[in-house]
């Protein structure tokens, strides 16, 4: 199998989405302990897990549930908490405790109490002022300046323009430097993603809240598929993985017959004919929108959210086109220069989550697939704009049923309107550890999106 066509993310080659069983639901908030008889962790990587747990508590104080469900993939998470701590923790424009104020807006956002709870208690510990967190009209004007961008690339990051940049760095006492938003950007779209990963996990602050969508841990003599505790369903579910599995083999084998005989414009007719059929994919409003008050104090226009792409009879925005705005070629070197070692831990992150592979899916093992990786990759950024001009997104709609195009799309774009039931709906005989290493890559491949139309802006602002 050849690497992905596309430049995004860079270095990616083979991969695969699947990987052994794992014995903690993510749907479970659970304590701090770590299943280590599992499959995927093997060869070194208990240890490895084992030591990036005690980094975690010791730069913390405690190891919270994102690191634990994370730590069912240890070489992602490794990456993950570097960046993470090179944002909160290390040397930068920004002072620690507006940081985590900063985080605090991004994951009011998408009413994301637990992220929103978690950096009230950090922002306190690194000095904050207590009246802030009384809500967004206490905090300084120049945070609240913030909003609008804030808004922007949660929910509609296609909208950021130069004009936006530059009204947050005109002269004036409430003024950012271009290295400080820089900063602020990062910081918003990696916890606008990392709330998707929360609700699209189902991680509850604490041992099963009430109206926590939790569920019991699977037996620990099972396989660990959602599809295992339901023998009327299991046979269902090895079908649909059978069939999955055959698609897989027959498009490897019609893009060996195809090679170089679809035209640019077949391509972007299978572009835009995906990103129609998108605007069909959406959850019903089922989930309760009611903003609890510790989250809504820091929401300024709590009704402005995610809005298709294109809708049919209105004027869209035109397609951003992967190739003319690269991370590797314009992104990566922007933040790089403005503030230095994050784009390159970025880059690895988005590499490590991109290539991450056990070699198995579900109950197979040895299998590449790297065109199922790439078409949830690819997914994402379509629901956001974003198209490849070399991918063939017809394969999209071969490789991604219905029901997990409604997952993506509600993790990605509104994570909380996510129900356990779109969560177990999906590839139902997959592991849970195989569900959780989907949200890692539906994680990075919205925060690429947002942050490429956001550091297009910055670029055009400066030129």
């Amino acid at each position: 199998m050849e690497p992905p066509r596309h430049p995004q993310p860079p270095g990616a080659g083979r991969g695969e989405t699947g990987n052994g069983g794992c014995r903690r639901c993510p749907y479970r908030a659970a304590g701090t302990k770590v299943g280590t008889s599992d499959g995927i962790l093997q060869d070194g990587a208990e240890s490895s897990l084992r030591q990036l747990l005690i980094e975690a508590f010791v730069s913390a104080g405690r190891v919270d549930n994102i690191t634990v469900v994370m730590g069912l993939h240890p070489q992602y998470l490794s990456s993950f908490w570097k960046t993470q701590s090179l944002l909160l923790r290390m040397d930068g424009p920004l002072p620690y405790h507006k940081r985590h104020y900063i985080a605090i807006m991004a994951a009011a956002r998408h009413q994301c109490s637990y992220l929103v709870g978690l950096h009230m208690g950090e922002f306190l510990q690194v000095g904050g002022n207590p009246a802030w967190l009384q809500g967004l009209h206490c905090a300084p004007q120049k945070l609240r300046n913030l909003n609008e961008i804030n808004k922007l690339l949660a929910h509609r990051p296609w909208l950021i323009t130069k004009e936006h940049i530059e009204a947050l760095l005109k002269t004036g006492e409430n003024s950012w430097s271009l290295a400080e938003l820089v900063q602020a950007l990062v910081l918003l779209t990696h916890y606008h993603s990392l709330a998707s990963f929360v609700f699209g996990c189902g991680i509850n602050p604490e041992e099963e809240q009430d109206g926590g969508h939790g569920c019991r841990p699977p037996s620990p003599h099972s396989d660990s598929s959602p599809a295992s505790d339901d023998s009327s369903g299991g046979k269902d579910a090895m079908r649909e993985v059978e069939a999955l599995m055959e698609r897989m083999k027959l498009l490897q084998e019609s893009q060996l017959e195809e090679e170089g005989s679809v035209t640019q414009e077949e391509m972007a007719t299978r572009f835009e004919l995906e990103k129609t059929e998108s605007l069909l994919v959406a959850p019903a409003d089922i989930a309760d929108q009611s903003l609890q008050s510790n989250v809504l104090c820091f929401v300024e226009d709590p009704d402005f959210g995610y809005k298709d792409f294109t809708r049919r009879g209105e004027q869209a925005p035109p397609t951003f086109r992967a190739q003319d705005y690269t991370w590797e070629d314009h992104g990566f070197s922007l933040i790089n220069r403005l503030y230095p070692d994050v784009g390159q831990l970025l880059d690895e992150k988005f590499q490590v989550v991109y290539n991450l592979t056990y070699n198995t899916i579900a109950m197979h093992c040895g299998v590449d697939t790297s065109m199922l990786r790439r078409a949830i990759w690819n997914y994402v950024h379509c629901v956001f704009g974003i198209r490849y001009d070399d991918y063939d997104y017809g394969e999209v709609n071969q490789l991604l049923e219905r029901s997990l195009k409604v997952y993506i799309k509600t993790v990605a774009c509104y994570p909380e309107k996510t129900t356990k039931r779109m969560y177990t709906q999906f590839w139902r005989h997959f592991k849970h550890s195989e569900k959780v290493h989907i949200n890692l890559l539906l994680l990075e491949a919205r925060m690429q999106a947002a942050l490429l139309y956001a550091l297009r802006a910055v670029t055009r602002y400066m030129t």
